[in-house]
């Protein structure tokens, strides 16, 4: 007996609220904070504040970048999977992009990525992030072994069953 497939609901899009937050929010506190520290300290040391943030984050950028880079040549090197080395890598590239863009709220994320002290918090939430959104395929296609229209186990209406025989 045939059981009527249901569809899962339909995911909620997330996009246009994180393009929201990144392209009006983010500058607006950008903006916000950048005015708040320049009222306290003046307007010319937080620009050479701007600057040494950018420099400390180049100077950090280059340094975790060649450590990254480095433990995925030993990995690869050893044969392994180098699962942790590329989170690195990306944490490390999308850090420095932070911190090379203008505003101490970026530059505050920025350096949280960059620190090998809290990298791997952050690596394991990417961890996470990205195994939710893989698609196993095997041998049978998406889903592995018993993944057929119905998920039941049993093959869809076109496959036909039979035995490979192997003549010498």
């Amino acid at each position: 007996m045939s059981h009527p497939r249901t569809m899962p609901p339909p995911r909620r899009r997330r996009w246009p609220l994180l393009l929201l937050v990144l392209f009006v929010a983010m500058p607006v506190l950008e903006l916000y904070v950048l005015i708040q520290v320049g009222q306290v300290i003046g307007a010319w040391w937080t620009i050479l504040l701007l600057i040494l943030a950018g420099v400390l984050g180049s100077w950090l950028i280059k340094r975790e970048g060649a450590r990254a880079w480095a433990a995925l040549r030993t990995t690869l090197a050893a044969g392994r999977m180098p699962a942790r080395e590329i989170a690195d890598g990306a944490l490390v590239l999308l850090g420095g992009t932070l911190m090379l863009s203008p505003g101490f709220v970026s530059d505050a994320f920025g350096i949280l990525l960059i620190l090998p002290v809290t990298r791997p918090f952050f690596r394991r939430l990417l961890t996470s992030v990205v195994a939710r959104r893989l698609v196993v395929v095997g041998p049978l296609g998406p889903g592995g072994p018993g993944a057929g229209p119905g998920n039941d186990g049993r093959p869809g209406p076109d496959v036909v069953r039979g035995d490979v025989v192997d003549e010498p």
